[in-house]
């Protein structure tokens, strides 16, 4: 024990060290010569001869390796001074400064939206702890608030309150008018993954045996909600901190779509423009953000658990709950339109312009047509395939990098930390920015936040399998450790770590989608969904349609997503006796 823990502290300061040199170093790793886009945003007159070129690359400090690259960047700011800005040649702190007050405003309103729609979802659970009455699942409404990407309400609330109602301003940062729809786009997915949570924690704490005995001693039922609270809360606050995270990464897609002057909306500008030190500043912010939230939320799962306790002083992390028969009917009808989808649109040609520009929903045209005169449901078919192939490879390789690093032990615990807190399209931007905006980085981006899970996972599998009686007879009878891996623990474990990878897909599916949207993943005339989404956002008030067509299928795949991750929880949910460790790590994998 005492070896694994102390690999794991080694593998946290190595990974630590990799990624303070990897961010210094981010002009000097540039697949890309930044040296043409500052010339070109700079001295627009001159030509890009070589003299030319490597006089900027001097200017720009892009001499020598990655290491000393980071180091002066490094010092810099240590001493205060973000750098400078490539293209406008200015100071970078006051801006990304400006920037992240814009966002942290944005986010304190969405957090009050989530925490609003949180209390709401756990009403009906902390009414049945009061009445003591048998306890359900966190309903559909939870379901349904969960299963709505960021980019995609934004779009959403875009189109119908601002667009078509007017009630709101569409665009700009003036105001408490203008926050409203931003923050309704950030907050309703957070607080209805917040809410789903806490309600499927109360309603399992409510069944621990303490809570019976409290009740057989006459506690008052607001005192018992209160102890209920605290022990669902305690189980859940790891999570609040997920969200808050995912509401750093959400808004740079919610600002882009506002044009909301924020830190998101900031460190897309200097992605696209290659302005990597610019990037630097914005990610050292939000990392920052991240670790001050990691330090919060620990605080206050200490603070509500009672001060530090050793390990299985508490039972694991209540199960949820879920309506099967619900999640089944959900899970099967969203799956039968996207079938229906495909069925239509795969027959017809996704890149022909053969219609007229914009053309309306008809018969013939039942999506109707782009901006090009392209059959929108021909595209949004092909799109499926264009978005869920390479969902399904990143999948697949997501699932054989989690086995391969389970193996390894405790030597992933840093990585894994550092990947499972970077929110995608913050990977995603900076992926772009050192390789250029393409499905492979997209893909890269996506990977790169979608092994850590499984590994955790594949870990508790491999551990359960290799305890198994007859696996440790197995060496006493003569059996080789290579012949017990392939014959025993690996059937054992790759079965449910493919299920489990599986169920990831949709989520994968919608990454890329977000990655596209904003311009960081397939390029046109690439039919892929966010893409498609993004295309048809600019002519939105002339033809709705337009984005109507690819946000279908967008919200097709979400819904059925949540929806099958309902009905495995309800099957975890109906066996006997308690969960196992593997179990537990995948029930919160498939929450967060």
């Amino acid at each position: 024990m005492r070896h694994g823990n102390l690999l794991g502290i080694v593998s946290r300061i190595v990974s630590g060290v990799v990624l303070l040199i990897v961010a210094g170093a981010l002009p000097w790793l540039s697949q890309r010569d930044p040296a043409a886009s500052v010339l070109r945003a700079r001295y627009a007159e001159l030509e890009p001869t070589p003299e030319a070129l490597d006089a900027i690359r001097a200017e720009l400090g892009l001499a020598g390796g990655p290491i000393p690259t980071s180091l002066r960047w490094w010092s810099g700011v240590l001493r205060g001074d973000l750098g400078t800005s490539w293209v406008s040649g200015r100071p970078i702190g006051a801006g990304v400064w400006n920037a992240l007050g814009v966002s942290a405003t944005l986010t304190l309103f969405a957090l009050i939206v989530a925490l609003a729609i949180t209390l709401a979802l756990v009403v009906p659970a902390s009414l049945r702890v009061l009445r003591d009455q048998p306890q359900k699942g966190s309903g559909p409404v939870g379901v349904a608030l969960t299963a709505l990407p960021e980019f995609l309400l934004a779009s959403a609330l875009l189109v119908v309150v601002a667009v078509q109602l007017q009630w709101l301003p569409p665009y700009g940062w003036t105001g408490l008018d203008t926050a409203i729809l931003p923050a309704l786009s950030l907050g309703i997915p957070a607080g209805g993954l917040l809410g789903r949570l806490l309600s499927d924690a109360i309603a399992g704490v409510a069944e621990e045996r303490w809570v019976m005995v409290w009740r057989l001693a006459d506690t008052p039922p607001a005192v018992i909600l209160g102890g209920v609270f605290r022990r669902a809360a305690a189980a859940v606050i790891d999570q609040l901190g997920l969200v808050f995270i995912g509401i750093l990464g959400g808004a740079v897609a919610v600002e882009q779509v506002f044009a909301i002057p924020g830190l998101g909306r900031y460190l897309l500008g200097a992605a696209n423009s290659q302005d990597l030190p610019a990037l630097q500043a914005g990610v050292l912010l939000m990392a920052l953000a991240a670790v001050l939230v990691g330090v919060l939320t620990s605080v206050a799962r200490r603070a509500l658990r009672g001060g530090p306790l050793p390990p299985g002083a508490l039972p694991p992390p209540p199960e949820a709950r879920s309506d099967a028969r619900a999640a089944r009917w959900t899970a099967g009808i969203s799956l039968a339109l996207l079938l229906a989808i495909l069925a239509f649109g795969l027959p017809r040609n996704p890149y022909a312009i053969a219609h007229p520009r914009l053309a309306a929903p008809s018969l013939a045209l039942p999506f109707g047509a782009d901006a090009s005169g392209r059959d929108l449901l021909g595209r949004v078919a092909h799109g499926t395939i264009g978005t869920l192939m390479p969902a399904l490879v990143i999948v697949l390789i997501a699932v054989v990098v989690g086995l391969l690093l389970a193996v390894l032990g405790e030597i992933a615990r840093g990585p894994a930390e550092i990947a499972n807190a970077t929110p995608t399209i913050l990977a995603g931007v900076i992926i772009a920015a050192l390789m250029g905006p393409s499905v492979g980085g997209a893909a890269l981006a996506v990977l790169w936040v979608t092994w850590p899970p499984l590994t955790t996972h594949a870990a508790s599998l491999i551990d359960e399998a290799t305890a198994m009686p007859h696996v440790r007879w197995l060496p006493l009878a003569g059996v080789g450790k290579l012949e017990i891996w392939l014959r025993h623990v690996l059937p054992a474990t790759l079965g449910p770590l493919l299920r489990h990878g599986m169920l990831r897909l949709p989520g994968v599916a919608l990454a890329l989608a977000a990655l596209g949207f904003l311009g960081l993943g397939a390029q046109p005339p690439v039919p892929e969904w966010g893409l498609l989404l993004s295309e048809g956002i600019d002519y939105v008030e002339r033809a709705p349609w337009t984005t109507l067509a690819p946000a279908s299928a967008l919200i097709l795949t979400s819904v059925f997503a949540v929806a099958v991750a309902g009905m495995r929880l309800e099957r975890r949910h109906k066996r006997p006796g308690p969960p196992k460790e593997a179990e537990v790590t995948s029930l919160v994998a498939s929450q967060t």
